[in-house]
């Protein structure tokens, strides 16, 4: 007779009450794709609008000046002013992000633009068009890579929406069209909030997404670069995620000015004041005048950046924007070289990229940096705008096929690995792709299509890092045929530098990749993403 208590062990161990989970599969082996092509830097320069870039420190917490380009005289902080005086065309750019410091940290941050007349006279500010969304308003949707964007309804993120608008010459009544400062006055252009309450519940139940300011940008790539090629690192704590739920949530905002004299511009950070019974109110005139004129740089500081020349070994710190950048647009017409009218397509499978958005050490091989000058900034923010947040690209393609017979072209838009080793004869990607977005944002196409219709198609594109991308576009030249094709956007705030043009000539029997999926309520699934 067996004893008792191994019957009982038996009795619990009955294969009809046993439940033994199925191991998770493993994480896809990730290989790398070196595609022998030629990359070129890309044609024309950035153009010498000024613009107020506002982007450091990008998360808020306690309040000051995020930029101030005011004369220093009689503040008590002239260090925190640049003594810039923007006059004629300039743009306005900002992108900023609010987290409470605690679970019950609900305070309401606003974001103040002040605008100061130095001269005897007045100065009328005109508005060419103005974009501002909160993470309320544009969650970071998980979209498909490519997916039709006829309207402006498809967006992952206030910047991709932001941008998306001002591209389609949308413009939101952020200001009046026409703002007249008197001589001598300062006057508030913008008092916009980043709130923080009843966040959980935007739009159709979506929650916001979880970002950490510590874990994106361009600083968070090349870390992601240093640990892959081996070299060292310096190591923290990782952010707890979810542990306290905290708060958050980020306003981008992109305008576009025009003064018929000089004005000088700051943008401030202030936390929503109370009223006696609880409730909230905007700050006043005076109260954004006090801070500009008491108060020292907002913070936490972000990441001092490395010096464009630094030799260190290991990981190069880029830093964030503050300061005055010199470019708005990059123009270009991509053609076989100087002097010549057109782009002569590639042969039969191969294929001629163009790099995008190219910064200091990651220039795909091309030797170029299109990261757009400072000419005033802070001591301990970036060197350069890198990635050219907000700098619209209009690309304008000639292609030519010079055979004797027809071709079929593809033009991708492509997120490759970072690689100087490659000396611009080749592009590195990853199969499958990384998890980490890279590239949020339109893309405007026009062009001729094979039955001679002049056609515009608004695509809009997400893409991870080291993916290869599937055709924008895909077109039949026939012999001597000559086909113009355009591609303009505006770049993200919420992308990570640098991506490719690529055009292709398919190689017989190989058929294009799947094409941009048409704009539909079922064919993306909303679920918020992090940033990158």
């Amino acid at each position: 007779m067996l004893p008792f208590f191994p019957l009982f062990v038996l009795a619990q161990a009955t294969p009809s009450e046993v439940y033994i989970p199925e191991p998770p599969p493993p994480p896809p082996r990730l290989s790398h794709v070196v595609e022998s092509q030629e990359v070129r830097p890309l044609p024309g320069q950035l153009d010498s609008v000024p613009v107020f870039n506002s982007n450091s420190p990008e998360l808020v917490q306690q309040e000051g000046i995020l930029l101030s380009t005011f004369p220093p005289q009689g503040m008590r902080v002239p260090s925190a002013h640049l003594n810039y005086a923007f006059e004629g065309r300039f743009d306005v750019f900002a992108h900023h992000i609010a987290k409470g410091r605690t679970p019950t940290d609900v305070r309401t941050l606003y974001i103040g633009v002040l605008a100061y007349n130095p001269s005897d006279r007045p100065v009328t500010i005109q508005v060419l068009q103005s974009a501002s969304y909160l993470s309320q308003e544009a969650p970071f949707y998980d979209l498909p890579s490519y997916v039709a964007n006829a309207g402006p309804t498809v967006f992952a993120g206030p910047g991709s929406r932001t941008m998306g608008d001002i591209l389609r010459g949308l413009s939101q009544r952020l200001l009046p069209e026409r703002v007249t400062v008197p001589p001598k006055y300062v006057q508030l252009l913008l008092n916009e909030p980043i709130p923080l309450r009843s966040l959980q519940s935007y739009r159709n139940g979506e929650p916001l997404p979880q970002i950490d300011p510590e874990d994106v940008g361009l600083d968070a790539a090349e870390a992601a670069e240093v640990v892959q090629n081996g070299a060292p690192r310096a190591r923290r704590p990782p952010t707890p995620r979810n542990a306290t739920n905290l708060p958050i949530n980020g306003r981008s905002a992109l305008l576009y000015l025009s003064s018929d004299g000089p004005v000088h511009l700051a943008s401030l950070g202030m936390f929503a004041k109370v009223n006696g019974n609880g409730t909230e109110r905007s700050p006043r005139m005076e109260e954004w005048l006090t801070l500009l004129q008491q108060g020292g740089v907002a913070g936490p500081r972000d990441r001092t950046p490395s010096p464009p020349n630094a030799r260190q070994i290991g990981r190069f710190y880029y830093g964030r924007v503050s300061g005055v950048s010199q470019g708005s647009r990059w123009d270009a017409v991509l053609t076989d070289g100087e002097g010549a009218e057109n782009l002569t397509i590639p042969q039969r499978g191969s294929a001629i990229s163009y790099a995008i958005s190219t910064v200091d050490r990651h220039t795909l091989g091309t030797g170029q940096i299109q990261s757009a000058p400072m000419l005033a900034r802070y001591a301990d923010t970036a060197y350069r705008a890198h990635g050219n947040y907000g700098t619209r690209y209009n690309l304008t393609l000639p292609l030519y096929n010079n055979t004797e017979r027809e071709q079929t072209v593809a033009l991708l838009f492509q997120t490759p690995m970072k690689d100087e080793s490659l000396r611009g004869q080749a592009l590195r990607f990853l199969n499958p792709p990384d998890r980490r977005v890279f590239f949020r944002g339109t893309l405007r196409l026009q062009y001729v299509n094979d039955w001679g219709v002049t056609q515009t198609r608004y695509v809009h594109v997400v893409q991870r890092r080291g993916q290869q991308g599937e055709p924008l576009l895909t077109l039949n030249l026939r012999r001597g045929d000559r086909r113009p094709v355009q591609v303009e956007f505006l770049y993200p705030p919420d992308a990570t530098p640098p991506q490719a043009l690529t055009i292709q000539t398919l190689a017989p029997g190989q058929a294009p990749r799947t094409a941009p999926q048409e704009e539909s309520g079922t064919a993306v699934t909303l679920e918020s993403s992090p940033q990158p």
